[in-house]
């Protein structure tokens, strides 16, 4: 965490944490071409995260290719609950979009 400059502890700069309990993540999967299976995680703040690094731990814990585009990841296969888990770990607020 970054210093404060402003002489209060820093405990009281949580702005991370509050950041994540403020964004509700979305995850839900879509059909694509060929009946291949897609599962899409949106609702990130882009100005308090950094998606590519957020996408590139998620596809090494889920094993799985994917993406960053329009703001979102998507993951290859259904990896709704393993995506889940790992954001709820992080502390993210997360809701399944069956």
């Amino acid at each position: 965490m970054k210093k404060a400059i402003t002489g209060l502890p820093d405990e009281l700069f949580a702005w991370e944490e509050i950041s994540k309990e403020q964004q509700v993540i979305k995850i839900y999967t879509d059909r694509r071409r060929y009946g291949k299976t897609v599962t899409i995680i949106e609702g990130f703040n882009e100005k308090d995260v950094n998606l590519k690094d957020i996408a590139k731990a998620l596809k090494r814990k889920v094993a799985s290719g994917g993406t960053v585009k329009d703001g979102r990841i998507e993951l290859q296969g259904d990896q709704r609950e393993r995506a889940r888990k790992f954001l709820e770990d992080m502390g993210y607020v997360v809701e399944i979009i069956e």
